[in-house]
């Protein structure tokens, strides 16, 4: 005797065959297939996104070159930073500036003199991104001297800073080649320093040197009235 198929029978059918169907498809083509397909798509993506980047990157690259030149020439203008490359060479061109300044200040040393130079070590070396050069002074100038020495250190090119500033007051001084002592005068010290060049692995672009702090003048509270050097 035949079995009669009702249609709750087909749909049970209907619903068996589908679940075969659906485990047949996450056991044998979903990782076999559609899953490295999706994700060749993402990489595929992916390398879209950034090639779209590197051309936007290459048509921007004439702008940048051009900006770059631009920056360079105005440091060029406006040197900041020593022209040296070592401490030693920048110390040496330090004491050089220093010398013509005083030169200049006082033609033949009648009224200024340098009585000291020495380099001095930077206590915070490898602590700060830029590297300092410091040649620690003494002077023995006239009260006119001083201002135009100092003025003419830290207004040129490239920058130069003074710290630990120090004036006495002194009744006698003695300048060379004046054939005895000169009456009234000042007894200076203070440090001179500048700023090396960033290295071209630290700095990709032209960096402003750090602003200096305001000079420490630190004068002796007992010190008598300072008469200017005639």
């Amino acid at each position: 005797m035949s079995r009669v198929i009702t249609d709750r029978d087909r749909w049970l059918a209907l619903g068996l065959l589908l679940l075969v169907l659906l485990l047949a498809y996450l056991l044998l083509v979903h990782p076999w297939w559609t899953a490295p397909m999706l994700q060749t798509q993402d990489r595929i993506e992916s390398l879209q996104q950034r090639e779209l980047r590197q051309r936007m990157q290459l048509r921007q690259a004439p702008e940048v070159s051009r900006r770059l030149q631009l920056v360079r020439a105005a440091e060029a203008r406006r040197p900041g930073f020593l022209a040296e490359g070592t401490t030693e060479l920048a110390t040496a061109s330090l004491v050089q500036r220093l010398e013509s300044v005083v030169v200049q200040a006082s033609p033949g040393n009648r009224s200024c003199a340098i009585t000291n130079r020495s380099p001095l070590a930077d206590e915070n070396a490898g602590k700060e991104r830029f590297r300092k050069v410091i040649v620690q002074v003494r002077l023995r100038c006239g009260t006119p001297e001083l201002a135009a020495v100092l003025h003419a250190l830290e207004a040129g090119t490239p920058r130069l800073f003074i710290d630990n500033l120090n004036v006495l007051a002194q009744r006698y001084f003695f300048a060379p080649g004046q054939g005895g002592n000169q009456a009234g005068g000042l007894d200076v010290s203070f440090d001179l320093y500048g700023y090396l060049r960033p290295l071209p692995s630290t700095a990709s672009a032209p960096t402003a040197p750090p602003a200096a702090a305001a000079p420490s003048d630190a004068t002796s509270s007992d010190t008598p009235a300072v008469p200017d050097a005639g």
